[in-house]
């Protein structure tokens, strides 16, 4: 009889991706982060352990939305006093000092909620620049930008 390979935590291998954002799209590019975090490009994939990728992103600031989006698409939140409702637009999100924010909060979105999304969220590593302090895990570029034309706008 064939046996479904189940990993243990101890037997994870982790490796580590460097991904460079510039030109990309936005959710074409948390798809394949979201994919590396959990671990479902792995044959020996299984749903309930960590068994991702640690991910490296840089030039978040650079990444792309298609269409309006920049304009139209609105991100709000509530700042806790009555009538505190704000609205920011992702462009004046990504012209902000913390761009980085709108990529990991795309992917957060893309993994099941739970522990598990905690703990392969820390794992992700997003740097607006094109610096990151990751260079002694020598990282693999990955580039997303190859894998499908419809994943980089110009």
């Amino acid at each position: 009889m064939k046996t479904t390979l189940s990993l243990k935590p101890a037997e994870v291998s982790k490796d580590w991706v460097l991904i460079d954002a510039e030109g990309l799209v936005l959710g074409r590019l948390a798809v394949v982060i979201a994919n590396r975090l959990r671990g479902k490009h792995k044959p020996q994939f299984t749903p309930h352990v960590d068994c991702g990728d640690n991910v490296v992103v840089v030039n978040a600031r650079k990444v792309r939305l298609t269409g309006n989006k920049a304009a139209q698409s609105m991100f709000y939140y509530h700042t806790g006093y009555p009538g505190g409702i704000r609205g920011r637009s992702m462009q004046q999100r990504l012209d902000a000092p913390h761009p980085e924010r709108v990529l990991t909060k795309a992917v957060e979105r893309m993994i099941t909620r739970g522990p598990l999304q905690r703990a392969q969220m820390k794992h992700l590593h997003v740097y607006g620049g094109a610096e990151h302090p990751h260079e002694g895990q020598q990282p693999k570029k990955l580039d997303v930008g190859a894998i499908n034309r419809k994943n980089r706008r110009v």
